[in-house]
């Protein structure tokens, strides 16, 4: 898993083996992000923190507190991150200027999760920063999201847009919300038959929209159903067994400060030697209306995203594609096939600005993308050539008087 946060700027990764022991490393990885010239970009690892035999298979960011997903718990832990204050001194007294040595941090061991700084393996020791920044990890609480009896596990943790609530799914089909920081249990309900996929809550905390392995796609008040959302009403001669919901994001409206739009992703219940479209739709976010179905290709969606401003739609495949679509019109504006070769697993958007720094560049969208290849990538999108309306209008009229003055030549007294 992937996530920026925006406060720090930093971006943060999380992974690994699980107790299978398979030789991937079970850990949470802080990263510096750089834009270093104008469409290239460098990342810098900072801090590894540790996580035992636990895999972390989803996250979620806020406020300097994040929320793992390991097994069926729900581990959070506080990260603080600053900037080294003699900077000179330790310039100085090296002669190196970015590349810390393994001897000078200890890496944390199992009896120490609660908050040392440790250091990455030893293939990753010489990037590890120590002139920019330093990152202290600190557990602070762990819940337990999901009881399923033969086989826990958390799918999908969220955070209300306050940081007010904490959100949690998993494979039992109950949706548990915690307040935030007491981490007293609020709701807890059955939400779908089947697994928990994925989960959002409206910027206004009204809505909160789950989707399942049951065909469903709900919309709650607090506890209550308020509607079962119908996207195969929306394509004539659709089967409602034929698809089933994948994902499911609230995204602003550019330019309409109180409207809301809902995005979901449908892909095949079941695959064909020739594979069916999978499709986005875009939903009103008050009335939960459908307002427009478009196809996305024939590879299987597996992570969806949607930039801050609402503006664009970050779309990942199980055959390692990354795609961007345009939200008002659901047109694909960017593609690479196969660019992971694998699952993509998460998503995030650039911000235009982090701390203080343009992060975007000279680009008019830009994207993080993480796959089970332990591989993340930025995909940007450069600014696409735009004339001023005046200058077109002006071409338009050169045009028409060229076409009038053209027929008066060739037929003398047509005006």
């Amino acid at each position: 898993m992937k996530k920026l946060d925006s406060k720090t700027g930093l971006v943060i990764t999380a992974g690994g083996g699980g107790a299978s022991k398979t030789g991937i490393k079970n850990a949470v990885h802080f990263l510096d992000l750089q834009l270093v010239g104008e469409h290239q970009y460098s990342a810098t690892l900072l801090h590894s923190h540790d996580t035992d035999t636990r895999a972390t298979m989803n996250m979620a960011v806020g406020d300097g507190v994040l929320a793992a997903g390991q097994d069926g718990t729900c581990c959070l832990m506080r990260f603080q991150h600053s900037a080294e204050k003699e900077r000179g001194k330790a310039a100085a007294k090296d002669g190196r200027s970015s590349v810390q040595q393994g001897s000078t941090r200890r890496r944390a061991g199992k009896g120490d999760r609660g908050g040392q700084d440790g250091a990455a393996a030893s293939g990753d020791k010489s990037e590890l920063k120590d002139e920019t920044a330093q990152i202290s990890v600190t557990g602070l609480a762990e819940v337990q999201s999901d009881l399923n009896p033969q086989d826990p596990l958390q799918k999908v943790v969220r955070f209300s847009p306050d940081l007010s609530l904490l959100l949690t799914g998993g494979t039992d089909g109950h949706v548990r919300v915690w307040e935030f920081p007491s981490l007293k249990k609020k709701f807890d309900f059955r939400a779908h038959e089947g697994e928990i996929e994925d989960l959002d809550l409206s910027p206004g905390k009204k809505h909160l929209v789950t989707v399942g392995r049951d065909f469903a796609c709900s919309v709650w008040s607090g506890d209550q159903l308020a509607v079962s959302l119908k996207w195969n009403e929306t394509v004539p001669q659709m089967d409602e067994k034929t698809y089933r919901y994948m994902a499911c994001r609230f995204g602003k409206v550019e330019d309409q400060k109180d409207a809301l739009r809902l995005y979901t992703v449908q892909i095949p219940h079941k695959r064909d030697r020739r594979p069916p479209p999978c499709y986005l739709t875009k939903w009103d976010g008050k009335s939960f209306l459908p307002m427009l179905t478009a196809p996305c290709g024939t590879e299987v969606i597996s992570s969806l995203a949607v930039s801050d401003s609402g503006t664009f739609l970050g779309l990942g495949t199980v055959t390692g594609s990354v795609a961007i679509y345009i939200a008002f019109s659901l047109q694909k504006l960017y593609y690479v096939q196969e660019s992971h070769g694998i699952v993509v697993t998460d998503l995030a958007f650039l911000p235009d600005s982090l701390r203080g720094r343009n992060i975007k560049g000279n680009n008019e969208t830009a994207m993080l993308s993480v796959a089970v290849d332990s591989r993340c990538q930025v995909h940007a999108v450069s600014n696409r050539r735009s004339f001023p309306i005046w200058l077109v209008l002006f071409c338009c009229g050169l045009i028409v008087v060229g076409v009038v003055l053209l027929l008066q030549y060739l037929f003398p007294g047509f005006i």
